[in-house]
C-alpha cells in the first residue's frame, strides 16, 4: 500500500520513491506508534485540529494498513447492534457519516447498498424486533421490517421467516482509504515511517523517547494505536492494564465466481446474545468478490492469518493467561462449534445455508483470514466497547475491533480531543461527541454482536 522503503516522505511530487535524505526527526510533538487505518485517521485528525503541531507515525511493517486495517470485510456499519450510549454506538454513528464524506470527496470505492439481518426461525423474531429497537435508539433511519416474501425483494436467494433491512450500510475499499490517509496527511505536514517497530519506550524530563529500527525520537505525546501490540506498547509506556489482547482468527471462504449471484449485498444472521461472535454472514465486496464467513478461533499468534502460523511468545502468554482458560470453561459449545467449522468445510456450508439454502460445499473456496485484536479481562470476559486510555501525555487505544474501521475518523476526533487536552491546547476545535473514559477494568461484557 506504500513504498516498502522504510519512511514515506509527504507525496509532494508523483514520484512513489523515498527520498533517501528524510531520516527519523530526532524531536516531534506527537508520535504515533501504528501506521493502521486508526494510526492514519488520528494523524489525519490531529493535523487538522493542531495547526502548526508535528505529528510523526511510526509502522513497524514495510507497509501501512498490514494487519486489522488490511484483513477485514470492507463493511461499512452505521452502528445497528452496539449497546445505546457506548463508545462504539456513537463513534459508529459519526464514523460512518464521515467515512461515506470522505470516500464522495476523495473518490474511493465504495458503495451504500444496504444490509438484511435474517431471522432464520420463529425463535429468532423477537431477538430481531429487539435489534430493531436498538438500532432506532442509535440514530439509524429508514429501518426496514420484511416478511418471508419482501427478502426476495433485496435477496432473492435468500431465506427467512422475517428480516430488518439496515439501508445506511454498505461496503468500502479500506486499503484505498488508507493510501488516501496517507496522501492527506503527507499534505497537511505529517510524516509516517514505515519498517519502525518499536523496541524501547521511556517517559523522562517530560517527554516519552521512543528507541526504533529507524533511529530514535522523542515526543511530547506518545499516541498508541497499535493493534494486536496495543496492550504491549501500552506496558512499555508503564501503563497498569487488567486486560490483555487475545487475538482471534477469523477464517474466510470466497463463492465461486459463477456462484456470485447468490448474493447481491450484504446478508448477516440475527445474533445470538449466549455467545460473543456473530456469526456467519456473506459480504460482496467492492470487487464483486462474495466471502462468506469467518469463524472465530483463538490464534496462536497475533498476526497469524494462516491456521499454521505459530508465536512462541505469543502462545506462552496465552496459555499462562488466566482469563483465557476461564473463557474456554464459560464456552465450550462456542469453542466446539468454531473448531468444527475450522476443521469441516461441509459444517461451514451448512451454516451459510440458514441464510442462503443453495449454498453447498462445492462453492466455496479458501479466502484468506483476519485475526481480531479482541482485549479480554482476567475473568474471562471480552471487553463489549472500545477503551481509550490516557496518562502521564499519552492516549492508548486499547480494545479497537469492529466498528473501529467504520469509526476510524471518529476515533481520531477522540484522539485529537484527548492530545488537544495534553498540551493544554483544548479550545481548538475538535468535531463529534466527547467519549467517556473507560478505564481498565470497566466497560461492558460481549453481547454477542461483535464481528471481524
Amino acid at each position: 500500500m506504500t513504498p516498502t522503503s522504510g519512511w514515506v516522505v509527504p507525496p509532494e511530487s508523483t514520484s512513489r520513491l523515498p527520498d533517501p535524505t528524510v531520516v527519523l526527526p530526532a524531536l516531534a510533538d506527537i508520535a504515533i506508534v501504528g501506521g493502521g487505518i486508526l494510526g492514519l485517521a488520528a494523524a489525519y485528525k490531529l493535523l487538522q485540529a493542531l495547526p502548526g503541531v508535528s505529528v510523526v507515525i511510526l509502522e513497524k511493517e514495510p507497509e501501512v494498513g498490514r494487519h486489522q486495517s488490511g484483513h477485514n470485510s470492507g463493511v461499512l456499519h452505521a452502528g445497528l447492534s452496539y449497546a445505546p450510549g457506548s463508545a462504539k454506538a456513537r463513534l459508529a454513528a459519526d464514523g460512518i457519516r464521515q467515512m461515506v464524506d470522505f470516500c464522495r470527496r476523495l473518490d474511493i470505492p465504495h458503495e451504500i447498498c444496504g444490509k438484511l439481518v435474517i431471522a432464520t426461525e420463529a425463535s429468532q423474531v423477537a431477538p430481531l424486533r429487539a435489534l430493531q429497537e436498538r438500532g432506532t435508539r442509535n440514530g439509524l433511519q429508514r429501518l426496514t421490517w420484511l416478511d418471508r416474501t419482501e427478502i426476495a425483494h433485496y435477496e432473492p436467494h435468500a431465506a427467512g421467516v422475517a428480516a430488518l433491512r439496515v439501508p445506511e450500510e454498505g461496503i468500502v475499499d479500506y486499503s484505498a482509504v488508507c493510501h488516501a490517509l496517507v496522501r492527506e496527511i503527507g499534505i497537511l505536514g505529517g510524516q509516517l515511517f514505515t519498517g519502525a517497530k518499536l523496541h524501547r519506550l521511556r517517559r523522562e524530563r517530560a517527554a516519552w523517547h521512543l528507541a526504533t529500527t529507524q533511529g530514535e525520537l522523542s515526543a511530547k505525546v506518545l499516541v498508541n494505536c497499535a493493534g494486536l501490540q496495543a496492550d504491549r506498547v501500552a506496558r512499555m509506556a508503564g501503563a497498569r492494564l487488567d486486560l490483555r489482547i487475545v487475538p482471534f482468527r477469523g477464517q474466510y471462504y470466497a463463492l465461486r465466481p459463477h456462484r456470485r449471484h447468490l448474493v447481491r449485498h450484504l446478508i448477516y444472521p440475527v445474533p445470538d446474545p449466549r455467545f460473543p461472535f456473530l456469526g456467519l454472514h456473506l459480504t460482496r465486496h467492492i470487487s464483486g468478490v462474495v466471502d462468506a464467513g469467518p469463524n472465530a478461533m483463538i490464534a496462536l499468534a497475533r498476526e497469524g492469518y494462516r491456521g499454521r502460523d505459530v508465536s512462541l511468545r505469543d502462545a506462552a502468554e496465552m496459555i499462562g493467561y488466566l482469563g483465557l482458560w476461564r473463557f474456554l470453561a464459560r464456552h465450550p459449545r462456542l469453542v466446539s462449534r468454531e473448531l468444527a467449522l475450522t476443521l469441516w468445510r461441509e459444517g461451514f456450508a451448512r451454516g451459510l445455508q440458514r441464510l442462503v439454502p443453495e449454498i453447498r460445499a462445492a462453492d466455496l473456496v479458501p479466502a484468506g483470514a483476519g485475526v481480531r485484536a479482541q482485549a479480554m479481562r482476567a475473568d474471562g470476559r471480552l471487553v463489549g466497547d472500545f477503551v481509550f486510555v490516557t496518562s502521564d501525555a499519552a492516549v492508548h487505544l486499547l480494545n479497537a475491533p469492529s466498528p473501529a474501521a467504520t469509526a476510524a475518523l471518529a476515533i481520531g476526533d477522540e484522539v485529537a480531543r484527548r492530545v488537544s487536552d495534553t498540551l493544554g491546547r483544548s479550545s481548538v476545535s475538535v468535531r463529534g461527541p466527547a467519549v467517556t473514559e473507560v478505564r481498565s477494568g470497566q466497560g461492558p461484557v460481549a453481547d454477542g454482536r461483535q464481528r471481524f
